[in-house]
Parts: structure tokens; sequence; C-alpha cells
């Protein structure tokens, strides 16, 4: 246990290309496979692994909501990961992982913690489209692309708004302030791995009166960026033309948000072209990394109106 606890402390720091570092762990047997499955969670993510302390259970919890456990003075709601996913632990929920999450702090109960492992976000492929639920963002290749040995990335965004549904609205267009004018033909281009995160940020830029083009992947973001950019071309024009801004995650399948973001920020053609990273990984440690990429704003997920004033702010520097 020490040994993970202290890799996650040495990596936290960790700046590399198109890198991510997933923590490996285990929650028991699938009831419909009968098979003990490996589930990652980005390290970024994870603040401190700890062995299961006293959890105090709280009258009228939610389902999945074991209770909540004092952790040096904080008070810190426990999710039953395993419930969520529908696994059965054979050895209990042995451990907790105490995570930071757009802005809030939560512990999930899981079996087993295995491992540390570092990948290249190509060998992340995303899971759209499956029997998941919407829980499984990506499916991470462990050994390489000609790997059998996968691991489920949990898409941590909807499986929180599904334990602990909020009572506000996501997007209250009250709230939102006045709706954006932007150049007539252009479109703000936004990717974001997770379908509940996409799901709101459509609201919001529906809210704000913006036109745009949302992406599930970064790869997926810089290949219609390009493609826009040739199309652009044959017309005689110019891509901020076409595109007003780029709206991105950082965690996402095949290309993560911060490569997509060089990737902008180094290529000519998209000179000038504003970049806001709207991202559940916060901390000082990813605002550095924001910051030596070169995007021009960085907006924690999820208050609706924080990621309007962001946008705004972004747009009036286009010209």
């Amino acid at each position: 246990m020490q040994t993970i606890q202290q890799e996650i402390d040495e990596r936290t720091n960790l700046t590399s290309s198109n890198k991510l570092e997933l923590l490996l762990f285990r929650l028991g047997e699938d009831a419909n496979l009968d098979r003990n499955e490996l589930f990652g969670i980005n390290v970024f993510k994870i603040r401190e692994i700890i062995p299961m302390p006293t959890i105090t259970a709280v009258a009228g919890s939610p389902s999945h909501m074991m209770g909540v456990v004092d952790l040096r003075g904080q008070i810190i709601p426990v999710i039953d990961l395993a419930a969520v996913a529908g696994c059965t632990p054979k050895t209990g929920l042995n451990i907790l992982l105490i995570t930071e999450y757009a802005r809030s702090t939560q512990a999930f109960a899981v079996e087993s913690v295995e491992d540390i492992v570092r990948l290249d976000w190509r060998q992340v492929l995303s899971a759209e489209g499956n029997a998941a639920g919407g829980m499984v963002t990506s499916l991470a290749r462990l050994d390489g692309d000609n790997s059998d040995r996968l691991a489920q990335v949990l898409d941590v965004e909807t499986i929180l708004r599904q334990v602990m549904p909020s009572n506000e609205l996501d997007v209250d267009p009250e709230r939102i302030g006045p709706k954006v004018e932007i150049r007539p033909g252009t479109v703000i281009l936004a990717a974001d791995d997770s379908l509940i995160a996409r799901t709101m940020i459509e609201e919001g830029l529906t809210a704000m009166g913006l036109p745009y083009i949302m992406c599930k992947t970064g790869k997926e973001a810089w290949d219609q960026l390009q493609a826009i950019s040739t199309k652009a071309q044959a017309e005689g024009k110019g891509v901020g033309d076409k595109v007003a801004l780029v709206l991105t995650d950082l965690e996402m399948p095949e290309m993560d948000g911060f490569t997509l973001t060089r990737n902008i920020k180094q290529d000519p053609r998209f000179s000038g072209m504003p970049v806001v990273i709207h991202s559940s990984l916060t901390g000082s440690a990813n605002e550095a990394h924001v910051r030596r990429v070169g995007a021009d704003a960085y907006v924690a997920k999820f208050v609706a109106e924080d990621l309007a004033n962001a946008l705004r702010q972004a747009l009036a520097t286009v010209h």
C-alpha cells in the first residue's frame, strides 16, 4: 500500500506527451460474466489510498452510498463502487480511493488495488456505444496494441451524477447571461469523452446561443479541425472563418487535451485560435501543465456560469 501511495505522490507531477498514469483496481466478480475484471482511474484524480476505515452510515443516503468517513477532520462521502458497477467483492471492500473531482472530494470503496501503469493515450480506446450503461468511457490496452488484457476506465462524472444527483439545474439560462455573438459561419469545436459532460456542455453552449461541433475524443477534434482547415483553404478562407474557439477536456482516449492544445498552438494554421480547457482534473499541478501547453483559459468542471464567463473572455480576444 505504501509503495503505491509513494508512486502516486511521485508521478502526480508528471508532464509527458499524450501519456497517462492509470491506477488499476478490482471490484469483485461481475454478476453476468463471473470474472474479476480490472478497472482503472487516472492517477491525477487520486489524492490518497487508505485501508478501509470505520464508515458512518447516514440516514436516507442515496443508493450505493455507504455513508461518510472522517478523514483528518474532513467529512467525505463514501461510494460503493463495486455495487455501482454490478460486481460482488469476494474478500470485501478493503480499500478506499480518496479522489478529487470537479471541486469536490469523495471516496470510492474497492476490493483491491493492483498496480499503477503508464500508458500512451493511443492505447486507450473509446468505449462509446458499448453495454456499460455510460459508466465506462474507455478501454485501456495494458500491454500494447496487440494486448487482450484490458482495463475499464470508469466515467467518474457519470457515476457521481448517478449516485449524488444535484437538486439544481445544471444549466440555468438566466444565470448563464445574455447570448454571445460570434462571427457568422463560425462554431465552437468541443471535445469530451464523458456522455454526461457532453450533454451539459451542449446545454450551456445552446443557452449562450453558440453553434458547436461536439467530438468524443481529442483525436476526433484534431481530425475535425484539420479537415475544416483544408476546406477553408479551398474556399480561400482561414480556419478562423470556420472555428471561433476550441473547448476541450483533458482526459480523453487516443489523444488527451494537453496534446490537442499543444498541436493547435504549435501549428501556424491555427495561430490566434483560443483554446479553453474544461476539466475535472483540478489542482496546481494540472493548471501548471495547462499554462505550459499554451491554453488561453482553464475551467474546472462543472459550473455552467464559470464556463460561460471563460468562453466570453476567450471569444472577446478573437478578431
